[in-house]
């Protein structure tokens, strides 16, 4: 059985049959994103023990060693205060993971949530990425990597080791020595420019001009006069000649962010220029060849754009002569450590205090708290690594003189405020005789139950009545009768219809968001919700 649930947990089989190259598993492994020493933060460890042959990984302070990507140095853990009992990762369901915590040992959360016993998680789960906090001093990301991964020849000045940048980076390199156009597509704030960057110091043009050009920001009737140059006389205020972007990165790489914005008739000699290698500025009638490589970026969809023929399909053939996708934050969130600790160093170097984030002392406290570690990493990050530079940035200068880092009120709200669920499920202890698949904690009595227990077993079952009373060991209706008498917990019936408006439109009406937010039962808000007539279903 442990071999067909471990046959699930990859997303390919195996090893490739002898003189082959190996086969990748999509493997579960475990990313430091915050530490008290703080140059371990982004070294991994690869549970393949877990995929490749169904058995149980063990992780205390002492073993296993975490290492970097490609890198020479393993050690493992080492923080005096994780205990030597060893947690316990075995397969669980359908490619999801068990992890067992022994009673007596670390103290673990899954994001803010106490973890008694174990708990499980699914696949999905795993590919969004699972927060575990260790004695409040380490924070690990339970995430899917691949199990053959060859550490790239140059990091290429971008930071992270995660799948979704490797690939980038891969793509860079496959590209960089040819003359081809390149489009780079990805939300905005991922790098993009950082990536054209990249294509440009690898190619043959590195000794030539990178000329970077954001149409968004042009004014639409200078466009054109900006990119192909104008004649003396050929509008009103062109009082010289202007020699155009597409000149400036003569023998070099001209890279047009926002591509997408481009006015149609800048569309049309944008694809003359791929298609003959000339420019015609404006106000002028004899063409002027230009040996350039370009390099365009947009976050729009542009075949949507061509539907609303708002985009030419040509100019989109022309220019992406090869394609590379960057990921968006939320979905490498195994780098978020690594990137937040780049930006932080670069500001700390501002201030003369870039000595903070190197220390040998095991016993240190983390200089990142692991609340903060923790909201980073479950933030949703809608502006990417712009976003993520800027919270830093405020972050670093808003501690300066303190020990460690803290966020005042205003940003914790901030980031809790596109946080992703806390993953997971608790496993319930087993009835005597029972395998423990789906089994009913022992029953206790509802008086033995305290609020703080209550509200945690809430958090950990997503505000499902039913999964809280088979978590505690009480009847459901008693669950109810806990709630109406703590001091800590509110009923849908005692929210506001005003929040539950304004809540409704913040989530976009998912409910499950908004049960996170509210902090209520999932049916009774959903009764709420058709009562005031919000109800999408």
């Amino acid at each position: 059985m442990q071999q067909k649930l471990a046959a699930d947990m990859s997303t390919t089989a195996g090893r490739a049959q002898d003189g082959q190259t190996p086969v990748a598993l999509s493997v579960p492994a475990l990313t430091i994103v915050s530490h008290p020493q703080p140059q371990r933060i982004g070294e991994r460890l690869l549970m393949e023990v877990l995929a490749a042959q169904g058995r149980t990984a063990a992780l205390s302070r002492n073993a296993p060693d975490f290492s970097r990507p490609g890198g020479l140095m393993a050690l493992p853990l080492g923080d005096p205060f994780l205990s030597r009992k060893p947690l316990e990762f075995e397969p669980g369901p359908r490619g999801g993971i068990r992890m067992r915590v022994p009673e007596d040992g670390t103290q673990v959360r899954v994001a803010d949530v106490p973890v008694q016993g174990g708990r499980e998680f699914s696949r999905e789960e795993l590919s969004a990425g699972v927060p575990l906090v260790l004695a409040d001093r380490v924070v690990l990301l339970l995430h899917l990597a691949s199990s053959f991964r060859q550490a790239s020849p140059l990091d290429l000045g971008i930071v992270g080791h995660g799948e979704g940048i490797h690939r980038v980076r891969e793509d860079i390199v496959r590209v960089a020595d040819l003359n081809v156009p390149v489009l780079i597509r990805g939300e905005t704030g991922v790098g993009k420019e950082l990536v054209a960057r990249a294509i440009h110091e690898c190619g043959p043009r590195r000794t030539g001009p990178f000329v970077s050009v954001n149409l968004g920001a042009l004014a639409k009737e200078l466009v054109a006069a900006e990119l192909f140059g104008a004649q003396r006389g050929a509008y009103t205020g062109a009082s010289r000649d202007r020699e155009g972007f597409f000149r400036a990165a003569q023998g070099g790489t001209l890279f047009l962010d926002e591509v997408g914005e481009a006015p149609p008739e800048v569309q049309a000699a944008l694809l003359r220029v791929l298609e003959t290698g000339e420019i015609y500025p404006v106000g002028g009638h004899t063409p002027v060849p230009v040996d350039v490589r370009l390099v365009s970026a947009t976050d729009a969809h542009l075949e949507a754009r061509i539907q609303e023929r708002l985009f030419k399909a040509p100019l989109l053939h022309r220019l992406a002569g090869f394609e590379i996708l960057v990921p968006p934050l939320r979905e490498r969130r195994e780098d978020i450590g690594l990137l937040f600790h780049h930006f932080a160093r670069q500001e700390l170097e501002a201030t003369g205090e870039g000595g903070r984030l190197t220390t040998a002392d095991p016993r240190a406290e983390p200089w990142l708290p692991t609340s903060l570690s923790v909201r980073l990493v479950r933030h949703g990050w809608s502006g990417n690594i712009r976003q993520l530079r800027n919270i830093t940035r405020q972050l670093v200068i808003g501690s300066r003189g303190l020990p460690g880092l803290r966020a005042d009120a205003r940003l914790e709200q901030l980031l809790d405020g596109e946080a992703q669920p806390v993953p997971g499920r608790p496993l319930t202890p087993p009835v005597e005789g029972e395998d423990g698949d789906g089994a009913k904690a022992a029953r206790r009595k509802p008086a033995d139950v305290g609020e703080q227990e209550l509200l945690e077993a809430l958090r950990a079952c997503s505000w499902d009545l039913k999964a809280t009373a088979d978590w505690l060991g009480i009847p459901r209706p008693s669950v109810y009768v806990l709630i109406d008498k703590s001091s800590l917990l509110r009923t849908a019936r005692d929210l506001s219809a005003e929040e539950i408006t304004r809540c409704f439109h913040e989530c976009e009406g998912d409910l499950d968001k908004m049960v996170q937010r509210l902090e209520v039962s999932k049916r009774a808000l959903q009764r709420r919700v058709r009562e005031l007539g919000l109800s999408t279903g």
